[in-house]
């Protein structure tokens, strides 16, 4: 079977426009998690691929200050495992939602049960950065038979040999992480990136999405040239966070205008 997070960004690659990603956390609202709703709905009129939704976790080691602080602030917002899955029972997103968040947090809620709660949601997909390739039977056994993919993310150090392993039989996408470091580094690139990132997206069947420092509209134009999309952050976090909600608006329909 084929899950449906792959098929709407194969769809979106057949258009010949770049897949767009906005990150999210939960919680980061003046509402706490009960603005969740309202945020997905405004990217989603703004014509997303799909969403991707932090979970807040004590810490996020693959998390830069921007993201970090946004996890402190839903913390102290009363935002949980628990009331974020609640909230995205009741969630309607035509853009697929996907969980980021670090495995702790998912193992202390229970995979199983997570897996369950989530089935007829609008999540499609989870991200658990701090999760090893050779540890995923922790949860694979649960994913087996729903409609919610394990995303790899394959990093800049990562050999041939390694790409091929963790692109084998991957569902969704294809994270390719951009930088050394943390999310929401800047424009830090090495002079290698756009080798690297085209090389992955011709080895790998399945739609491969740039992420980590992606700021710009220049950035989302250079790496829809190299892979087939961008996740935004950091970028998008702080604005919402600062009120600039017309500016990160505007971002965001130049974005996903933007072709291959």
């Amino acid at each position: 079977m084929v899950k449906t997070l792959t098929q709407v960004l194969e769809k979106k690659k057949a258009t010949q426009k770049g897949i767009f990603i906005p990150y999210i956390m939960a919680g980061d609202h003046e509402k706490g998690v009960e603005g969740l709703q309202e945020t997905i709905s405004d990217l989603n009129d703004l014509g997303v691929t799909a969403i991707e939704v932090g979970i807040p976790f004590s810490d996020p080691v693959a998390d830069g200050p921007v993201i970090e602080l946004a996890g402190i602030r839903s913390i102290k917002n009363g935002t949980t495992p628990h009331n974020v899955v609640s909230a995205l029972k009741n969630i309607s997103s035509a853009a697929p939602l996907i969980i980021m968040t670090y495995f702790n947090t998912l193992y202390q809620y229970g995979l199983e049960q997570l897996v369950s709660d989530l089935k007829g949601t609008a999540v499609k997909g989870l991200i658990i950065p701090d999760l090893p390739h050779e540890q995923e039977y922790f949860i694979k056994p649960f994913l087996e038979g729903s409609d919610i993919a394990l995303i790899p993310l394959v990093s800049l150090t990562t050999g041939l040999e390694r790409q091929k392993v963790l692109v084998d039989g991957a569902e969704g996408f294809v994270y390719a992480v951009a930088v050394n470091g943390v999310t929401g580094n800047g424009s830090r690139y090495r002079d290698d990136l756009d080798k690297h990132l085209k090389a992955l997206t011709d080895l790998a069947q399945i739609p491969v999405v740039t992420g980590f420092g992606v700021s710009s509209l220049d950035d989302v134009k250079r790496f829809n040239k190299v892979s087939d999309g961008v996740i935004v952050g950091s970028k998008i976090v702080k604005a919402l966070h600062e009120g600039k909600k017309a500016d990160i608006s505007q971002f965001i329909k130049e974005a996903v205008q933007v072709t291959k």
